[in-house]
């Protein structure tokens, strides 16, 4: 740091109450600062201070400072520059605690940089929810009402102001310690960049962050970057999806999280997972997905004419998460012995005057509710199927992610029948026995009989089944649309029929012709036959564009079989399109490594799974310098497939967070030693 920067944090620092500065002066960092693409990120958490500075450089340059309190956050934006600028951080944030005009704590960062552009010209300020700022950055478009007004000073912009209902809010200045000032327009000193002393306040209420040794057992892996995202994301509260866009509770990415984590977590840390879960069930036993908090949950009761209140506010439009929970709680309750010694204290705590075995029924009635229709008469049109009016309702949550499906694979074959099972098992262990009412006694017999009608009839009505000449013919073509060889894909399926399953069908019942990476779920959460496991092993294990496998890891979607107006729709630039998610990879790992534990394969699949399990590890080991984000995409370059961290082009229809719940599940999720048991057993 240059004396003239250093001189500029203690001025800072100094304007605070003298039994705070030496807190404002401590190191806090989690990890160093990395880039990823044009993003610069660097997380900071210290007591009641936790926060992710994100400095955009390029055309737009922008800043953020995203706060785990209240899902809040600071954002300024600029406007476009003729030359791309380029940010650095001329030293690490600060914690800085203080107190606002009425003496209100305020909680967040200080800190210098530097930005190599001829000048700046900011475009907008927002201070306000994550949520909000999210939008924004999307859309374009932000609420009425949440302005707040610049002061500006020779050398400092600031702008500050109360949540929406009169709570302690946000507050963010801008020093220019080199350049020029003129009205809100920054220009560049005579070596050509601009730096500046950047202090990012919010005043929603601190989350508590685990003490030192109490999230992570001794079983987890030394990877500092995913120990430090998930240092950043989990608090005795909550676990927060992901940083900076999805600062909160999330269910679904709270429950695949625990479960991928569970070996590496403390008992506490996976009860907190599973007791955030059942606390924001709906009153029927739906997961909530998303919670509207801070000043967001503000703006959703001012629309709905509720006044100015900020109590939370849980959506259920996912579809997935009820079936989620029941094999989340299985695998703690039943299979890990640290859960089955606590299963019955936990299930008895309260909250709000009602037990976690009370909720935990509800989500029982509501999961075999929904799963009646189907095991009564199991016809296609009595799967789950999104709600109507949505796109979307499972992990693959854009509005293309599914090709136009109704009725996902994830859910109804595997999900489903995992989740009563789970309901099953619970039962005969007694766990429910506490909670359930007289009429539930029938209801909890028929359990096991549901689970396999499920598991019997609905794999099937999606699997698929392409003929030779087809197949070759339709990989010749889409290799040459996405410019990669089409000659180890056509090496791998041979002359022999392609075989997988469907992401989904459609409204009418026929499938949608997309490869794809959710057969993870069903070797995580189920037990599949050989000739599954054998169709599944090949489609993660066959090279793009025959399967999914890349140099730089495994697709979540490969729509080489769909028409050409699909295909478009699920290219590299789309969210859940021909990209690689960590977390999948990694579910994928995990699920392989489960059911290679069998005894019962054949020597044959018990083989090809092995291979498979070394194809994908040599792709996670590929892409290890992105595996703490959400995903990433690719190019085809020099002869190989080259990582292209999503959202660095202007094409990508979302940019990736630096820091993923679900993505830090490597801590678990370990490369294999040994041979695994069904080698052993096929002997």
């Amino acid at each position: 740091m240059t004396p003239m920067l250093r001189s500029a944090v203690f001025a800072a620092a100094a304007l605070l109450p003298a039994a705070l500065l030496a807190q404002s002066q401590k190191s806090a960092d989690v990890g160093p600062p990395r880039r990823e693409g044009l993003n610069l990120n660097s997380f900071t958490q210290a007591g009641p201070v936790a926060a992710h500075v994100l400095l955009r450089s390029g055309d737009d340059p922008r800043l953020i400072v995203a706060f785990p309190a209240g899902n809040s956050g600071v954002g300024l934006w600029f406007d476009k520059v003729a030359t791309p600028a380029e940010w650095t951080l001329a030293a690490s944030p600060k914690p800085l605690s203080t107190t606002d005009a009425r003496g209100r704590a305020l909680h967040g960062v200080v800190f210098p940089a530097t930005i190599k552009a001829k000048r700046l010209t900011v475009k907008r300020a927002l201070l306000t929810s994550i949520r909000v700022i999210r939008d924004y950055q999307a859309l374009g478009t932000a609420p009425a009402g949440i302005e707040a007004p610049v002061r500006t000073t020779a050398r400092e912009l600031t702008w500050s102001r109360d949540r929406l209902d009169g709570a302690a809010g946000y507050r963010l200045s801008l020093r220019v310690d080199r350049g020029t000032l003129d009205g809100t327009t920054l220009t560049a000193g005579p070596d050509g960049t601009i730096a500046v002393t950047v202090t990012a306040l919010t005043g929603e209420e601190p989350l508590t962050p685990f003490a030192p040794g109490t999230l992570l057992n001794a079983d987890a892996a030394a990877n500092p970057q995913a120990r430090d995202a998930l240092r950043f994301l989990s608090y005795h509260e909550k676990f927060l999806a992901g940083s900076w866009r999805f600062l909160t509770y999330f269910g679904r990415d709270t429950l695949m999280s625990v479960r991928l984590l569970m070996p590496a977590l403390q008992p506490a840390a996976v009860e907190t997972g599973l007791r955030s879960v059942l606390e924001r069930l709906a009153p029927d036993g739906n997961v909530a997905h998303e919670e509207d908090i801070g000043e967001f949950a503000v703006l959703d009761h001012r629309r709905d004419g509720e006044g100015l209140s900020a109590k939370p506010i849980y959506d259920y439009k996912m579809v997935d998460s009820p079936f989620l929970l029941g094999p989340v709680a299985r695998a703690w309750m039943i299979e890990d012995p640290r859960g089955r010694a606590r299963a019955k204290a936990f299930l008895g705590e309260t909250h709000g005057g009602q037990r976690m075995g009370d909720a935990l029924m509800a989500n029982v009635r509501f999961v075999i509710g929904r799963a009646t229709p189907f095991a009564r008469d199991p016809q296609w049109n009595r799967l789950i199927a999104l709600r109507e009016g949505m796109d979307a309702g499972e992990w693959r949550d854009s509005n293309d992610g599914l090709g136009g499906g109704r009725y996902p694979y994830d859910i109804n074959a595997v999900l489903v029948p995992a989740a009563l099972e789970s309901i099953a098992e619970m039962a005969r262990a007694g766990l429910l026995t506490p909670y359930a009412k007289p009429a539930d006694r029938a209801m909890l017999a028929e359990v096991g009989a549901m689970a396999a009608t499920w598991s019997a009839k609905a794999p099937g009505l999606f699997a698929q089944t392409v003929a030779p000449a087809e197949a070759r013919a339709a990989i010749t073509r889409y290799a040459a649309a996405m410019g990669v060889p089409a000659e180890p894909a056509l090496r791998a399926v041979a002359m022999a029929p392609v075989r997988y399953d469907a992401i989904a069908l459609d409204r009418q019942g026929k499938p949608v012709r997309i490869v794809h990476s959710d057969g993870g779920f069903a070797m995580l959460f189920g037990r599949p036959d050989a000739t599954t496991l054998d169709t599944t092993a090949t489609t993660i294990a066959q090279p793009y564009p025959a399967g999914l496998m890349t140099g730089i890891g495994m697709l979540v979607a490969n729509p080489v079989y769909a028409d050409a107006a699909l295909q478009k729709r699920f290219g590299p630039n789309a969210y859940h399109g021909v990209v690689v998610w960590s977390w999948q990879q990694a579910l994928v790992a995990a699920g392989i490594a489960r059911q290679l534990a069998r005894r019962d394969l054949p020597a044959a699949t018990c083989q090809k799974l092995t291979r498979t399990q070394g194809e994908l590890w040599r792709a996670i080991d590929a892409g290890r310098s992105v595996a703490n984000s959400e995903l990433w995409s690719w190019r085809y370059a020099d002869g190989g497939y080259r990582i292209a961290p999503f959202g660095a082009s202007g094409a990508d229809a979302d940019e990736s967070n630096a820091a993923q719940l679900w993505s830090t599940v490597y801590l678990a999720v370990k490369r294999p030693t040994g041979t695994p048991a069904c080698a052993t057993r096929a002997r």
